[in-house]
């Protein structure tokens, strides 16, 4: 999709937009009950530079960080999101269906499930299995520190006056920058996440990453 689409930029009235604030006080509330009672109260430093072996409760941490990161991700991008599928709006359930964000909520979290799902595969099925555990744990502290990132532009984009599409142009460049250093930082972290062999991270990062998150544009953008 050319990056000069345009799009509707309505007049903002931020009390329409209590939706989003609800999400973020939950997120937020998410991040305390986890810092406070999953990691019993340990500071921000600790928690993002602390090794595998020293962590515990890796799996409720890592669970709460992807609830966190699909419910931003979708509540910033999903008014970008041009049209909602005439599959989805004419199937409806009482007379409803799903909106934009409701939409965009739905694929990303299908996207995340997917994605992790053949990760948990592929990781298995090469003989890393062990791997698997050291991998989420450091995409964890990936995913916590974007997550926050993602909440105040949540907050800029729909409680402060921005062009549309100029900001869209500018989350598309960062978004791919963000992408190449989370393959850069997987592939030279010194816990090794990657499997070892060459071909097989060219195989995880054209599979795993690169054809999803393709996938996942033309399902929101197309």
């Amino acid at each position: 999709m050319p990056l000069s689409k345009t799009f509707n930029d309505p007049v903002r009235i931020p009390e329409n937009n209590d939706w989003v604030i609800f999400i973020l006080i939950g997120c937020i509330f998410l991040y305390i009950f986890m810092m406070n009672v999953i990691e019993r109260e340990a500071n921000l430093k600790d928690f993002l530079f602390q090794k595998y072996f020293d962590s515990s409760n890796n799996l409720p941490n890592w669970i709460i960080t992807s609830v966190v990161f699909v419910f931003v991700m979708s509540a910033l991008i999903s008014q970008y999101v041009p049209v909602i599928p005439r599959l989805i709006t004419e199937n409806q359930i009482f007379g409803y269906h799903l909106n934009k964000f409701g939409y965009t909520l739905a694929v990303v979290s299908l996207f995340y499930f997917a994605r992790t799902s053949l990760s948990f595969l592929f990781y298995h099925s090469i003989g890393d299995g062990k791997k698997w555990n050291i991998f989420y744990f450091t995409s964890t502290k990936m995913q916590f520190v974007i997550s926050i990132l993602l909440m105040m532009l949540c907050i800029g984009h729909y409680y402060y006056p921005v062009e549309k599409n100029k900001m869209f142009e500018i989350y598309v460049v960062s978004f791919s920058l963000v992408f190449i250093f989370k393959v850069l930082f997987y592939m030279f972290h010194k816990n090794n996440i990657l499997p070892q062999k060459w071909y097989y991270k060219f195989l995880y990062i054209c599979t795993l990453q690169i054809a999803p998150l393709l996938m996942l544009w033309k399902l929101l953008f197309f």
